[in-house]
């Protein structure tokens, strides 16, 4: 992705390793170096990435730290739309979505590898069709469920913490077929 040309939020987010760093930042603030580390990337690309999120208005510059000499930024994600700069103007195109979706389901793919395969989990689909008042809770609990775990979110291994995943997708559908 070329940085001088102007992109939306969505197509920033649209990458698997972007998609990572936002749930990392969401519970901790993190330099460059350590992003890199975390997710076992070099520097360079952990840089890119994070400025590239920067950019788009995704990602907050939380603080400096000096660090042998030098001053290294550290980040965090302001995960509520609320709190984050609107520094991306550019609208969204309409391959935009799509390339969103391609990378949370290439992120998902790469999550679920990763899963206790001892542990309870959860996987649901459903395209069906039920009352206004029903959907209208099901919204409710689903907007719950992710704020908890991110208002909870905690620095990567933290004792007393486990190692999640909450991906979700829930929207009406247009009656067109």
């Amino acid at each position: 992705m070329d940085r001088k040309t102007p992109v939306s939020a969505l197509r920033a987010i649209a990458h698997p390793v972007r998609l990572q760093m936002l749930s990392l930042l969401t519970g901790t603030e993190m330099s460059a170096a350590e992003v890199a580390r975390e997710l076992d990337l070099t520097h360079a690309n952990a840089s890119y990435h994070l400025r590239v999120l920067v950019d788009a208005g995704e990602l907050v510059v939380a603080g400096e730290q000096k660090i042998r000499g030098g001053i290294a930024k550290r980040y965090r994600h302001p995960w509520q739309s609320e709190a984050r700069p609107r520094t991306s103007t550019t609208p969204p195109t309409d391959d935009d979505p799509q390339l969103y979706l391609r990378a949370v389901g290439e992120e998902l793919l790469r999550r679920f590898g990763h899963r206790k395969k001892d542990t309870r989990s959860l996987l649901t689909d459903a395209e069906m069709w039920v009352e206004p008042d029903v959907w209208a809770q099901v919204m409710h609990h689903v907007q719950e469920a992710s704020n908890l775990v991110h208002d909870r979110a905690r620095p990567p291994r933290t004792p007393g913490t486990v190692h999640v995943n909450l991906t979700a997708s829930a929207f009406e559908m247009d009656d067109r077929r």
